[in-house]
């Protein structure tokens, strides 16, 4: 018989449904990131590793959702969740190499801590901003549903990330499509130093599925056996019923928030009531009592963990520091893509630009099956601008989805999408309504695929600008958010023909293209349109009109406004460059162009500061400065808010001050 003291067992656990080997593996599994950890302190105390965030107390969760999972099953976890990496046995070294910054890292020394993904494993890391994976967790699920996998998605948060938007808003998605996410709350008591009194007034988290129809249950998280048990029996019946679930794991941070941080502000009492509670050590006794596992069994894992550790140590430390190679870096900002020309009919029909892009929307939706459509309204309303009507008859509710108003962790879903393989587009319903998802496109969609080659496939329709007595939230022209995200291609069109091609080859692109269209030209501009399907290349400006006084460079309605003012004054030696796709930015055509004519005028509907307009200035002054018979002009709105009132608006946009500083170049 064991000589273990079995106060030393405050855990209460039912070992009578498993067999020795379960609970032996059960046991070595928790161990195995315990003793990582430990040996992480001690790097991290020596300079060898620069930051850590421990899990220690919480081995138990991570361990025993990922044995309840199946290998297939997608898993998003947070930075405490070492035992979900290990669990899913990815080697030591690469994780070590992660650590180090090193090179077979799993982000090649471009992030840190787990903030990285794996295909290979079905692993799905965190960004630092915490909600958005818990939407993406929803893409993931949905794509399941969609391909009928049968499929548990599950995705980690903490008590304190709970309080985000984007918590509430995925597990409002996930119910009202009856998504199988397993949303797995670890309440650690502490969010860095706030505890949980501060954080929320509710008596448990678990409360909070009932408000949005949701199955919820609170687990003791550091009960291995209660862990592996229940979330086994609720994947399973996710399975055989799609439906998200809640589960709030009762835990304790052992350990600062980092390390750097420290544990000063908990009570002592409440350290020594958790520590009495390990997982690891308690179960090891609840082992040892119950004669399922020796002492000299024990000591044989700890010697193999430690070796393996040892050894994967050793083989990073002797790789090199990574070194910077700049095409590289450069090239990882994007997915791969090879731009496929299709060509135009001969045959055209006269469309409105509005019905180019409908038609656009439908030929590609025929073209890529996996396409899925998710925006407010869209479905049987067929939009605010019914550029979807119709669209719901044809490809049916599952890929013309109607969205709850949450733009954050729709645009998250649609990451999720492509993770699984497939496309999505996000309609905005304005472009101004993008602020409330901006968060997941400029710091996921954007910097996925060069933190670990992860594409966005994601194509989100921005309806912009004004001239249509909207006011200050409808009308806003936003591209200069984007533009100066690396990661992101952002395309603006002027004519029908354009915007056709142009979203067809969005479509077809793996990256996230922010697609503008100006509500003005909707129902405004006509054109004859080749029929059927074609592409037009991003990073390529049209000339509209050449000549040799001057250069104009604009998009979207300044296009427009500009061959106007030239009909208007009668000028008919000017190169007007319409620029269609922002970035890429076809950088050639603008210099060939301003080193011909020595003048240059950049016309915008966004107010000058911080424009794109300005980028382009720059850019000239830059390249082309010894060609130039005149200073650079800019032209944009007011620096105010764009208003609703016809005569205000008139004055805010730069279409009359385009027309004077116009002249006065010509004049120069």
């Amino acid at each position: 018989m064991s000589s273990v003291d079995t106060s030393q067992i405050s855990i209460l656990y039912n070992s009578s449904n498993h067999d020795t080997e379960t609970l032996q593996d059960l046991y070595s599994a928790m161990l195995k990131p315990r003793m990582i950890e430990e040996k992480m302190l001690i790097l991290l105390r020596q300079g060898k590793i620069s930051k850590w965030f421990s899990g220690i107390g919480q081995e138990a969760i991570s361990v025993g959702v990922i044995k309840a999972l199946y290998k297939h099953e997608y898993i998003l976890p947070m930075h405490r969740n070492l035992g979900v990496f290990t669990t899913r046995e990815i080697p030591l070294k690469r994780l070590f190499a992660q650590w180090q910054g090193k090179a077979s890292g799993f982000t090649k020394g471009r992030d840190r801590s787990f903030h990285f993904g794996t295909q290979e494993f079905n692993i799905v890391g965190m960004i630092s901003h915490l909600g958005p994976q818990l939407g993406v967790a929803d893409g993931i699920a949905l794509a399941s549903k969609l391909k009928k996998e049968g499929s548990v998605t599950a995705v980690f948060t903490g008590e304190g990330g709970t309080s985000e938007g984007d918590f509430h808003e995925a597990l409002n998605i996930a119910s009202v499509w009856d998504l199988p996410v397993l949303f797995c709350i670890e309440n650690n008591g502490y969010g860095l130093s706030t505890p949980t009194t501060e954080q929320y007034r509710c008596k448990d988290l678990a409360d909070r599925g009932a408000g949005y129809g949701m199955e919820a249950h609170i687990i003791d998280g550091n009960n291995i056996l209660e862990v592996y048990e229940k979330i086994s029996a609720i994947a399973e019946s996710m399975r055989k019923e799609p439906r998200p679930v809640l589960v709030e794991f009762k835990t304790f941070r052992m350990r600062g928030h980092e390390e750097a941080s420290g544990t000063k502000y908990v009570p002592q009492e409440l350290m020594d009531e958790w520590q009495a509670k390990d997982p690891v050590l308690n179960f090891e006794n609840y082992l040892l009592e119950n004669n399922i596992i020796s002492l000299d069994h024990i000591s044989g894992i700890k010697e193999k963990i430690l070796q393996e550790i040892n050894e994967h140590l050793e083989i990073v430390n002797s790789e090199p520091i990574v070194s910077a190679d700049l095409e590289t870096e450069l090239k990882d900002v994007y997915a791969d893509y090879e731009y496929e020309e299709v060509q135009p009919a001969s045959t055209t029909s006269e469309l409105r630009f509005i019905d180019a892009i409908a038609a656009s929307v439908s030929e590609s939706m025929e073209r890529h099956p996996n396409l899925v459509l998710m925006g407010q309204d869209i479905a049987d309303y067929g939009g605010v601008f019914k550029i979807t009507d119709g669209l719901l008859t044809k490809y049916g509710k599952e890929r013309i989805r109607n969205t709850p108003i949450c733009e954050s962790a729709i645009v998250s879903t649609a990451m999720g999408l492509s993770i699984k393989g497939m496309k999505a587009m996000v309609e905005m319903q304005f472009s101004d309504f993008v602020s409330s998802g901006f968060n997941p496109i400029v710091n996921y969609l954007a910097k996925v695929n060069y933190r670990w080659n992860q594409n966005a496939d994601v194509v989100i329709r921005m309806p912009c600008g004004g001239s249509v007595g909207a006011g200050p939230f409808h009308s806003q022209t936003n591209e200069a958010w984007f533009t100066k995200i690396p990661g992101l291609k952002v395309i603006y069109p002027a004519f029908p023909a354009d915007a056709k091609g142009l979203l067809n080859t969005a479509f077809n692109d793996p990256n996230p293209v922010l697609y503008f269209e100006h509500k003005a030209l909707y129902r405004s501009i006509r054109q004859e349109v080749p029929e059927g399907y074609y592409t037009t290349e991003f990073g390529k400006a049209s000339l509209i009109r050449e000549g040799s006084d001057v250069t104009i460079i604009t998009y979207g309605a300044g296009v427009h406004w500009a061959m106007e003012i030239l009909d208007e004054l009668e000028v008919d030696s000017a190169d007007l460059l319409d620029l269609r796709s922002l970035q890429p930015l076809d950088k050639e055509a603008i210099c060939e162009s301003v080193t011909k004519t020595g003048k240059a005028i950049v016309l915008t509907e966004d107010s000058l500061t911080g424009s794109f307009a300005s980028e382009i200035a720059a850019m000239i002054t830059e390249n082309c400065f010894e060609s130039l018979d005149a200073p650079v002009y800019r032209v944009g709105s007011l620096e105010t808010p764009i208003p609703f009132a016809k005569e205000l608006e008139n004055q805010y946009l730069p279409k009359d001050r385009f027309k004077l500083k116009l002249q006065e170049l010509l004049n120069y």
